[in-house]
């Protein structure tokens, strides 16, 4: 079955700007780092942390950053050691079926159209294509729905707006 949409991590030169700097890219605050002591993935490669077996960063991140001109912050996570970006046309990615997400998906201007918790073990793919089908969708938000987090950007295939992206 062909694939109708993109998955989208931060882009390389964001994650190589906190790992250089330290810093949140548009708001210049410090970052943290520590020893993973959960699951959560990265926003670049899309990989779940090893729990107790790599550093990882903590960021003020701004998912909207190249969408929309009003920010909106939301906690990021990346490897403290330099790795691949995941690739636009993977599909969903498979490590990170194993963990409840929420689907926000918005139209223009952050508007949010629809949201949708999607449990352990349910289809993700399942749940994108009911989101961005839905009149004005332009984009979907997916973040782990128990902490907060921003996780990675679901936009349609032939539709990209991130400078880095698609």
């Amino acid at each position: 079955m062909e694939q109708k949409f993109s998955v989208v991590a931060i882009p390389t030169v964001a994650a190589n700007a906190v790992r250089a700097t330290a810093r949140a890219p548009r708001y210049g605050h410090p970052t943290h780092t520590d020893m993973a002591a959960g699951f959560g993935s990265c926003r670049h490669c899309l990989k779940t942390s090893r729990v107790g077996q790599e550093e990882r960063i903590l960021f003020t991140g701004n998912p909207f950053s190249d969408l929309e001109q009003i920010p909106l912050a939301r906690p990021v996570f990346i490897h403290a050691e330099p790795c691949g970006r995941y690739p636009e046309a993977a599909g969903y990615p498979a490590e990170l079926k194993a963990h409840p997400v929420l689907m926000s998906a918005f139209e223009k201007g952050q508007t949010l159209v629809a949201k949708e918790r999607v449990g352990t073990g349910a289809e993700p793919e399942a749940a994108i294509g009911r989101l961005l089908p839905l009149p004005g969708v332009d984009s979907i938000e997916v973040g782990n729905s128990v902490a907060g987090c921003f996780d990675f950007h679901v936009f349609p295939v032939q539709v990209c707006p991130v400078k880095e992206g698609c």
